[in-house]
């Protein structure tokens, strides 16, 4: 008897422990994203400070994937272009126009699908975040201005 409530006590803590460790990956998971989009952040800020404007993409108001920057961006503003932990994809990025006769941009959003669902939405405003990998809204995003 007293085997049987040894063993019950260790697979309730074992339980406990995966749904806690489950949780944990999911948050450094998050943590990272956030991470990831503030690195390209202060590369595009850096790219704007240099060249008085963001980097232009092949479509205007459109979200392309974020290594459509690998040649502007790297080596010089960013060691690589980040992707998303989980999924082998990057995150995304959208160009706001002002100077179309130059194609020059004037603002940005990058944005990802971060798991925890109790994340603001977006602060990419009245920009539509596009669907991920799998079908999922991106749920969180940076913009400027």
């Amino acid at each position: 008897m007293e085997i049987l409530v040894a063993i019950s006590i260790i697979a309730i803590l074992t339980a406990a422990g995966i749904v806690s460790f489950s949780g944990i990956n999911q948050r450094s998971r998050d943590a990272r994203r956030k991470s990831d989009i503030e690195q390209v952040r202060s590369a595009l800020e850096m790219y704007r400070t240099t060249n008085g404007y963001y980097p232009d993409v092949s479509a205007s108001l459109t979200f392309v994937a974020l290594s459509e920057l690998e040649d502007t961006l790297v080596p010089t503003y960013l060691p690589e272009i980040p992707v998303e932990p989980k999924d082998p994809t990057t995150y995304s990025y959208q160009i706001r126009m002002s100077d179309v006769a130059n194609a020059h941009n004037y603002g940005y959003c990058i944005s990802a699908l971060v798991e925890e669902q109790s994340v603001a939405k977006t602060t990419c405003g009245d920009l539509i975040l596009p669907s991920g990998t799998d079908g999922n809204v991106y749920n969180y995003g940076v913009r400027n201005p």
